[in-house]
């Protein structure tokens, strides 16, 4: 897959201050590479859109597109949007970068590789792989992450380093194969989207990544993305055995 069309999606949620960063900090290389850089303003309540309109436009960045959700629709509707937009325009792959500036953006082309080398079917940067500690994550955060990724590991029967990063690569026609869109549309979308691609028999891949945590404002409730997480793992386990339905899991 050495001439992939690929697109990288932002996400931006109130990320006016931290937007400009991450485009910078995307390598060269990979902005001259990829087909399509696009960022999707989920209602921001702040200037996001205009910020990523702006930075186009200052740096003639023409590959550059901003997309705004006119209502709120969660961090996992951002991404059914992102996805099925990556589909219908026919892209390979997709690279999911966080607008918050969390997520190292010169990791690009190390997570690129395992699916442009047809290993993987989807990559996801691992901070637990990568001494997150160190990268300033709050220890509550990082028990949490272990504590939920056990639990998820031992019901799947996996071994995954974490369950929790949103720094995530896929192959377009692996997407295709899934009904995502049944997924949930808050922060536990991305557990629901591992399960089915585990359901699938899809290739997940892991690589450690460095952890950023500086003063940007963090959305999400821990307490409920974790129970929902857990929420959705014992779904999981009581649709394996056969016990319950569950049309995000039967569809797959």
């Amino acid at each position: 897959m050495a001439d992939s069309k690929i697109a990288i999606f932002i996400p931006a949620f109130n990320a006016a201050s931290t937007l400009p960063k991450v485009l910078d900090r995307i390598p060269p290389e990979i902005k001259e590479k990829v087909k399509q850089i696009f960022i999707i303003d989920n209602a921001s309540a702040d200037n996001s859109y205009l910020i990523g309109v702006g930075y186009r436009e200052k740096h003639g960045l023409d590959k550059l597109e901003v997309f705004r959700n006119e209502t709120n629709r969660g961090y996992g509707g951002s991404q059914k949007r992102a996805y099925q937009y990556c589909i219908d325009q026919g892209f390979d792959i997709v690279v999911m970068l966080h607008g918050d500036a969390q997520y190292a953006p010169e990791k690009i082309p190390s997570l690129l590789e395992p699916l442009e080398n047809n290993e993987a079917d989807m990559v996801f940067g691992s901070r637990i792989a990568g001494l997150p500690l160190k990268g300033g994550m709050p220890i509550y955060k990082f028990l949490g992450n272990k504590f939920l990724t056990g639990i998820e590991n031992f019901v799947l029967g996996t071994n995954y380093s974490e369950f929790h990063s949103g720094y995530r690569v896929f192959r377009c026609d692996a997407l295709a194969k899934i009904p995502f869109d049944l997924c949930a549309d808050d922060y536990h979308f991305d557990t629901d989207i591992m399960i089915q691609f585990h359901i699938k028999k899809l290739r997940i891949a892991e690589m450690p990544i460095p952890t950023y945590y500086g003063d940007e404002p963090n959305f999400v409730n821990v307490f409920d993305y974790g129970f929902k997480v857990l929420q959705s793992t014992f779904e999981y386990w009581l649709w394996k055995k056969g016990w319950i339905t569950v049309e995000k899991y039967d569809k797959v």
